[in-house]
């Protein structure tokens, strides 16, 4: 059965960057997935009123503000097929609109039809932010969060940060298409940031993906005076890894999510691509 993969594109206030596109028709392509690419216009709800329309002229206001968030959902999807030509990646394409405040939760009830779910990251682009994290919180499936600003490469190095949670052990089974796929698959154990359920989980976790005929090295580490987040992406990138899995943590309180350490650190500095599952 084929994998289907969906790319949310935000166009408000921002849209994502230069490389989100490319990369992710790149995952598509590794993966022999279908690629949906989802662009999500701004629909801002009028609420003038005689006075408001006459000083400011804000119904005005309103639409040039949607229709430039719609010119560059247009650009995005024509940026995506043509990508895909190029790459011979199936790409189908679709456009639904959302008030501002609602962006993240309209593409976490979309996100629930597809097996794969991506979006481009930058820590200065707030539409990137709520959507990424509605995904990873609210859709119930993994969100492959991507570097908007640079190429990403073959996901040929997985590395798992593994604690032995449901939010990790959720992760790895979502990871398996890029595990099957993978040249070296890594996992890494964090020893000093919290109680672990035992001391060889990293290599239980390896005997099992090696029964399942995927071949795995367990380390550990110690964050020392870094954050938890900056350790494991450190890690992974001075190892070689191109992937890093994780589980997310989080909840939210009426649209403002409280994130867990290691989450909140890999969001507020991205240095590789991730997948996260919760």
């Amino acid at each position: 059965m084929q994998l289907l993969a969906s790319l949310f594109l935000p166009t408000y206030p921002d849209p994502p960057g230069p490389k989100v596109v490319s990369n992710a028709v790149a995952v598509a392509r590794q993966l022999d997935a279908t690629l949906d690419a989802a662009v999500i216009n701004v629909d801002i709800p009028d609420v003038s009123n005689a006075l408001s329309g006459f000083l400011l002229d804000l119904p005005a206001k309103i639409r040039e503000v949607e229709a430039a968030s719609r010119n560059r959902g247009k650009a995005l999807l024509e940026a995506a097929a043509a990508e895909a030509s190029r790459c011979n990646v199936t790409l189908t394409r679709q456009q639904f609109k959302a008030q501002p405040a609602l962006m993240g939760e309209a593409a976490a009830a979309e996100a629930r039809y597809f097996d794969l779910c991506m979006v481009g990251w930058s820590p200065d682009n707030d539409a990137a932010r709520m959507t990424a994290e509605a995904i990873v919180f609210s859709s119930g499936r993994p969100a492959l969060i991507l570097p908007d600003a640079k190429d990403i490469g073959v996901l040929g190095h997985v590395v798992i940060a593994w604690d032995g949670s449901r939010v990790a052990a959720r992760a790895v089974a979502d990871a398996r298409p890029f595990l099957e796929r993978a040249s070296a698959i890594s996992i890494v154990t964090v020893t000093d940031e919290k109680t672990l359920p035992r001391q060889d989980i990293g290599e239980r976790l390896a005997q099992g993906l090696g029964a399942r005929g995927l071949r795995a090295k367990a380390a550990s580490i110690q964050t020392g005076k870094a954050e938890i987040g900056i350790a494991l992406q450190e890690h992974a990138l001075k190892i070689g890894g191109s992937l890093l899995v994780m589980g997310g943590w989080g909840h939210s309180r009426l649209r403002d999510f409280v994130l867990g350490g290691a989450t909140e650190d890999i969001l507020s500095d991205l240095r590789l691509p991730v997948l996260m599952s919760h």
